[in-house]
Protein backbone atom coordinates (compact mmCIF):
# COMPACT_ATOMS: atom_id res chain seq x y z
CA UNK A 1 0.00 0.00 0.00
CA UNK A 2 1.30 3.45 -1.23
CA UNK A 3 1.86 6.18 1.51
CA UNK A 4 1.34 8.80 -1.44
CA UNK A 5 -1.24 7.72 -4.18
CA UNK A 6 -1.88 10.03 -7.17
CA UNK A 7 -4.18 8.36 -10.23
CA UNK A 8 -4.89 10.12 -13.09
CA UNK A 9 -4.64 13.32 -11.69
CA UNK A 10 -5.38 16.40 -14.41
CA UNK A 11 -5.68 20.49 -13.71
CA UNK A 12 -5.93 23.18 -15.83
CA UNK A 13 -5.70 26.70 -15.67
CA UNK A 14 -8.16 28.03 -17.65
CA UNK A 15 -7.69 26.12 -21.07
CA UNK A 16 -3.96 25.44 -20.34
CA UNK A 17 -3.20 21.78 -18.81
CA UNK A 18 -0.88 22.22 -16.81
CA UNK A 19 -0.99 18.26 -15.66
CA UNK A 20 -2.38 15.83 -17.84
CA UNK A 21 -3.34 12.18 -16.12
CA UNK A 22 -0.37 12.28 -13.47
CA UNK A 23 0.07 8.61 -11.77
CA UNK A 24 2.74 8.31 -7.98
CA UNK A 25 2.99 5.41 -6.00
CA UNK A 26 5.24 6.65 -3.53
CA UNK A 27 6.03 3.97 -0.75
CA UNK A 28 6.41 4.98 3.04
CA UNK A 29 10.20 5.50 3.69
CA UNK A 30 10.95 6.13 0.38
CA UNK A 31 13.26 9.21 -1.37
CA UNK A 32 12.13 10.42 -4.90
CA UNK A 33 12.64 12.99 -7.11
CA UNK A 34 10.73 14.67 -9.66
CA UNK A 35 12.01 16.42 -12.08
CA UNK A 36 11.77 18.48 -15.78
CA UNK A 37 12.82 21.79 -17.24
CA UNK A 38 11.11 24.99 -16.25
CA UNK A 39 7.12 24.99 -16.99
CA UNK A 40 6.94 21.12 -16.76
CA UNK A 41 4.10 20.62 -13.60
CA UNK A 42 6.89 19.91 -10.97
CA UNK A 43 5.68 22.94 -8.59
CA UNK A 44 2.03 22.54 -9.60
CA UNK A 45 1.89 18.75 -8.30
CA UNK A 46 3.13 20.02 -4.99
CA UNK A 47 0.30 22.47 -4.71
CA UNK A 48 -1.91 19.93 -5.86
CA UNK A 49 -0.77 17.78 -2.94
CA UNK A 50 -0.92 20.64 -0.11
CA UNK A 51 -4.18 21.68 -1.17
CA UNK A 52 -2.80 25.01 -2.51
CA UNK A 53 -5.00 24.17 -6.19
CA UNK A 54 -7.59 21.78 -5.97
CA UNK A 55 -6.96 18.98 -8.98
CA UNK A 56 -9.75 19.52 -11.76
CA UNK A 57 -9.64 15.44 -12.38
CA UNK A 58 -8.34 12.47 -10.38
CA UNK A 59 -7.59 11.51 -6.90
CA UNK A 60 -5.01 11.94 -4.49
CA UNK A 61 -4.35 9.82 -1.10
CA UNK A 62 -2.60 9.74 1.68
CA UNK A 63 -2.40 7.11 4.38
CA UNK A 64 -6.14 6.05 2.21
CA UNK A 65 -7.26 9.61 3.06
CA UNK A 66 -8.21 11.62 0.15
CA UNK A 67 -6.68 15.07 -0.18
CA UNK A 68 -8.53 16.75 -2.99
CA UNK A 69 -10.75 18.77 -1.73
CA UNK A 70 -9.26 19.66 1.68
CA UNK A 71 -7.58 23.26 2.69
CA UNK A 72 -3.70 23.27 3.37
CA UNK A 73 -4.30 23.33 7.03
CA UNK A 74 -6.45 19.97 6.86
CA UNK A 75 -3.64 18.75 5.05
CA UNK A 76 -0.75 19.65 7.01
CA UNK A 77 -2.64 18.86 10.05
CA UNK A 78 -2.09 14.74 8.20
CA UNK A 79 1.57 15.21 8.64
CA UNK A 80 2.87 16.39 5.25
CA UNK A 81 4.81 19.43 5.19
CA UNK A 82 6.50 21.23 2.84
CA UNK A 83 9.42 23.54 1.88
CA UNK A 84 8.78 25.91 -1.18
CA UNK A 85 11.36 27.01 -4.23
CA UNK A 86 11.94 30.78 -3.28
CA UNK A 87 12.19 30.52 0.36
CA UNK A 88 9.31 31.60 2.35
CA UNK A 89 10.67 32.60 6.36
CA UNK A 90 9.20 35.13 8.52
CA UNK A 91 12.91 37.04 7.80
CA UNK A 92 12.39 39.82 10.54
CA UNK A 93 11.37 37.23 13.08
CA UNK A 94 14.43 34.95 15.13
CA UNK A 95 15.29 32.14 13.77
CA UNK A 96 13.52 30.65 17.27
CA UNK A 97 10.16 32.02 16.51
CA UNK A 98 10.39 30.84 13.26
CA UNK A 99 10.07 27.52 14.44
CA UNK A 100 8.16 28.17 17.18
CA UNK A 101 5.63 29.42 14.95
CA UNK A 102 5.22 26.10 12.97
CA UNK A 103 3.67 24.69 16.18
CA UNK A 104 0.55 26.95 16.46
CA UNK A 105 -1.79 24.85 14.17
CA UNK A 106 -1.50 21.98 16.42
CA UNK A 107 -1.63 23.97 20.05
CA UNK A 108 -3.85 22.42 22.40
CA UNK A 109 -5.58 25.81 23.76
CA UNK A 110 -8.21 27.89 23.09
CA UNK A 111 -8.16 31.52 21.52
CA UNK A 112 -9.65 32.59 25.71
CA UNK A 113 -6.51 30.98 27.30
CA UNK A 114 -3.93 32.17 24.70
CA UNK A 115 -5.44 36.05 25.61
CA UNK A 116 -4.99 35.79 29.15
CA UNK A 117 -2.21 33.28 29.41
CA UNK A 118 -4.12 31.14 31.57
CA UNK A 119 -5.31 27.28 31.56
CA UNK A 120 -3.38 25.32 29.11
CA UNK A 121 -1.12 28.38 27.65
CA UNK A 122 1.58 28.35 29.77
CA UNK A 123 2.06 24.74 29.76
CA UNK A 124 1.98 24.67 25.82
CA UNK A 125 4.30 27.64 25.25
CA UNK A 126 7.00 25.92 27.30
CA UNK A 127 6.66 22.92 25.51
CA UNK A 128 6.27 24.53 21.92
CA UNK A 129 9.79 26.55 22.96
CA UNK A 130 11.29 23.21 24.30
CA UNK A 131 10.46 21.49 21.42
CA UNK A 132 11.33 24.42 19.01
CA UNK A 133 15.16 24.76 20.55
CA UNK A 134 15.50 20.73 20.27
CA UNK A 135 14.57 20.75 16.65
CA UNK A 136 17.33 23.64 16.33
CA UNK A 137 19.95 21.75 17.97
CA UNK A 138 19.14 18.55 15.95
CA UNK A 139 20.12 21.00 12.89
CA UNK A 140 22.98 22.45 14.58
CA UNK A 141 21.20 26.01 14.44
CA UNK A 142 20.78 26.62 18.43
CA UNK A 143 23.61 29.02 18.53
CA UNK A 144 21.54 31.32 16.01
CA UNK A 145 18.18 31.18 18.43
CA UNK A 146 18.17 35.07 18.98
CA UNK A 147 19.27 35.75 15.43
CA UNK A 148 17.21 37.35 12.79
CA UNK A 149 16.17 35.28 10.36
CA UNK A 150 16.85 37.20 7.32
CA UNK A 151 20.42 37.88 8.48
CA UNK A 152 21.15 34.48 7.72
CA UNK A 153 23.66 33.28 5.09
CA UNK A 154 21.06 31.57 2.35
CA UNK A 155 22.64 27.80 3.20
CA UNK A 156 21.47 28.17 6.66
CA UNK A 157 17.92 29.80 5.79
CA UNK A 158 17.33 26.76 3.67
CA UNK A 159 18.26 24.52 6.23
CA UNK A 160 16.20 27.23 8.84
CA UNK A 161 12.77 26.65 6.87
CA UNK A 162 13.57 22.12 6.45
CA UNK A 163 13.22 22.98 10.41
CA UNK A 164 10.47 24.89 10.69
CA UNK A 165 8.88 22.06 7.92
CA UNK A 166 10.10 19.37 10.93
CA UNK A 167 8.71 21.36 13.19
CA UNK A 168 4.99 19.21 12.44
CA UNK A 169 6.32 16.13 12.63
CA UNK A 170 5.77 15.19 9.66
CA UNK A 171 5.86 11.23 7.75
CA UNK A 172 5.96 13.31 4.73
CA UNK A 173 7.86 16.01 3.80
CA UNK A 174 7.92 17.43 -0.09
CA UNK A 175 11.42 19.83 -0.84
CA UNK A 176 10.94 21.98 -3.75
CA UNK A 177 13.94 22.99 -4.99
CA UNK A 178 16.45 22.34 -1.92
CA UNK A 179 19.44 23.44 -3.43
CA UNK A 180 18.37 26.21 -5.80
CA UNK A 181 21.05 28.81 -5.38
CA UNK A 182 23.57 27.29 -4.01
CA UNK A 183 27.11 26.54 -4.93
CA UNK A 184 28.34 22.91 -5.21
CA UNK A 185 29.96 22.86 -1.58
CA UNK A 186 26.54 23.52 -0.26
CA UNK A 187 24.92 20.92 -2.01
CA UNK A 188 27.38 18.42 -0.83
CA UNK A 189 26.21 18.88 2.74
CA UNK A 190 22.68 19.54 1.47
CA UNK A 191 23.07 16.03 -0.01
CA UNK A 192 24.21 14.84 3.33
CA UNK A 193 21.93 16.63 5.51
CA UNK A 194 18.67 15.16 3.88
CA UNK A 195 19.97 11.53 3.99
CA UNK A 196 20.55 12.23 7.48
CA UNK A 197 17.06 14.34 8.52
CA UNK A 198 15.40 10.86 6.40
CA UNK A 199 17.23 8.59 8.78
CA UNK A 200 16.52 10.78 12.20
CA UNK A 201 12.96 11.50 11.72
CA UNK A 202 12.20 8.08 9.70
CA UNK A 203 10.36 10.96 6.73
CA UNK A 204 9.28 9.71 3.32
CA UNK A 205 10.74 12.64 0.84
CA UNK A 206 9.75 13.77 -2.42
CA UNK A 207 11.50 16.56 -4.30
CA UNK A 208 12.11 18.87 -6.64
CA UNK A 209 15.23 19.32 -8.40
CA UNK A 210 17.17 21.10 -10.94
CA UNK A 211 20.31 20.01 -9.61
CA UNK A 212 21.13 16.72 -11.58
CA UNK A 213 24.30 15.68 -8.93
CA UNK A 214 21.56 16.02 -5.90
CA UNK A 215 18.67 14.08 -7.46
CA UNK A 216 21.40 11.77 -9.15
CA UNK A 217 23.52 11.26 -6.19
CA UNK A 218 19.93 10.80 -3.39
CA UNK A 219 17.21 9.91 -5.06
CA UNK A 220 15.65 5.94 -5.61
CA UNK A 221 13.68 6.86 -8.18
CA UNK A 222 12.66 9.67 -9.64
CA UNK A 223 9.92 10.75 -12.51
CA UNK A 224 10.46 12.87 -15.49
CA UNK A 225 7.74 15.38 -15.77
CA UNK A 226 7.26 17.21 -19.64
CA UNK A 227 4.74 19.90 -20.46
CA UNK A 228 2.36 18.22 -17.74
CA UNK A 229 2.70 14.86 -18.69
CA UNK A 230 5.25 11.70 -17.56
CA UNK A 231 7.83 11.51 -19.60
CA UNK A 232 9.30 8.55 -18.15
CA UNK A 233 10.14 6.80 -14.40
CA UNK A 234 12.29 4.48 -13.15
CA UNK A 235 15.97 4.25 -11.28
CA UNK A 236 18.57 7.56 -11.76
CA UNK A 237 20.85 4.69 -14.08
CA UNK A 238 17.63 4.49 -15.86
CA UNK A 239 16.87 8.26 -16.16
CA UNK A 240 20.26 8.40 -17.41
CA UNK A 241 20.27 6.29 -20.29
CA UNK A 242 16.63 6.60 -21.30
CA UNK A 243 16.26 7.66 -24.84
CA UNK A 244 13.51 9.85 -24.59
CA UNK A 245 14.39 11.58 -21.50
CA UNK A 246 17.87 12.43 -23.42
CA UNK A 247 16.04 13.64 -26.33
CA UNK A 248 13.95 15.98 -24.34
CA UNK A 249 16.44 17.53 -22.37
CA UNK A 250 19.90 17.00 -24.48
CA UNK A 251 18.40 16.56 -27.93
CA UNK A 252 20.61 13.45 -28.41
CA UNK A 253 20.41 9.79 -27.77
CA UNK A 254 22.09 7.35 -25.25
CA UNK A 255 25.30 6.44 -25.39
CA UNK A 256 26.23 2.13 -25.97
Amino acid sequence: MSLLAASNVSHYFGGLCAVANFNLALQAGELMGIIGPNGAGKTTIFNLITGVYRATEGSIEFNRTELVGKTPHQITALRIARTFQNIRLFKDLSVLDNVRIAHYSQVAYNPLEALFHVGRYQREERRIIAHSRELLAMLKLDHLVGETAGNLPYGLQRRLEIARALAIGPELLLLDEPAAGMNPNEIDRLMEFIRWIRQEFKLTILLIEHQMKLVMGICERLLVLDFGATLAEGTPPEIQNNPKVLEAYLGEEPVG
